[in-house]
């Protein structure tokens, strides 16, 4: 998912991309698109995956500036720019729609995504770096590797929104549990952060963690 930002501030601004690079769709200045018609989408994603809609509207914005036919050069498709393997799998894992231009299932995509990635790195730098550049470049920028510009302009215009609206009070994540061979995560990682939440495959919790003793009786 390497491309340009796309960003809201006064007027639909297109970042410059890397020869070589996948990036998103040139959005005409003629057409304006509005993120808050996918208001009801992004909602059902942010429930389904446990994710602030915040965060889900912001990489919406960067990612297509609300346009559902964008496509990258590369081949990332959709409202939420996923490229085609991504697409595949992701629409097999969470039983998703044939279209990848579909606003509903590319929100879901995109946020299922974005919580796999959480899961994985926890931080929500590596999270955006790994959704832009997508993991390996992520990981490779580990050893030194210098992230593309347009990956780290990304990055330093979208983690301030989303800091700022986790300190306000956004959704708090909700931590993966152990699941079943069906919720098996799209990418390896050496930690337990790799699975996915999809709050369809949930179990119900419990009330209390542990559960506590029992008072010891006295003897009579």
């Amino acid at each position: 998912m390497h491309r340009p930002v796309l960003f809201l501030a006064g007027g639909l601004l297109i970042g410059g991309a890397s020869p070589g690079c996948a990036t998103a769709q040139t959005v005409s200045p003629t057409v304006a698109y509005s993120v808050t018609s996918y208001a009801a989408f992004i909602d059902e994603a942010a429930q389904r995956f446990q994710l602030p809609a915040s965060w889900i509207r912001a990489v919406l914005q960067a990612e297509s500036g609300g346009d559902p036919r964008a496509v990258s050069p590369a081949g990332a498709m959709g409202l939420m720019q996923i490229t085609p393997a991504t697409w595949d799998q992701l629409r097999a894992h969470h039983a998703l729609g044939a279209d990848p231009f579909d606003p509903r299932d590319s929100i879901l995509a995109g946020a299922a995504h974005l919580r796999q990635l959480h899961d994985r790195y926890s931080s929500i730098h590596a999270v955006l770096a790994a959704y832009n550049a997508g993991p390996a470049r992520y990981e490779a920028s580990l050893t030194g590797k210098p992230l593309p510009p347009e990956t780290r302009t990304y990055i330093a215009a979208l983690a301030p929104i989303i800091n700022k609206e986790s300190a306000a009070g956004a959704t708090e994540l909700v931590r993966p549990m152990a699941q079943s061979w069906r919720e098996a995560p799209l990418f390896a990682a050496p930690t337990e952060r790799s699975n996915p939440v999809d709050a369809g495959f949930l179990a119900p919790r419990s009330g209390a963690l542990f559960v506590a003793p029992l008072p010891s009786r006295r003897a009579p």
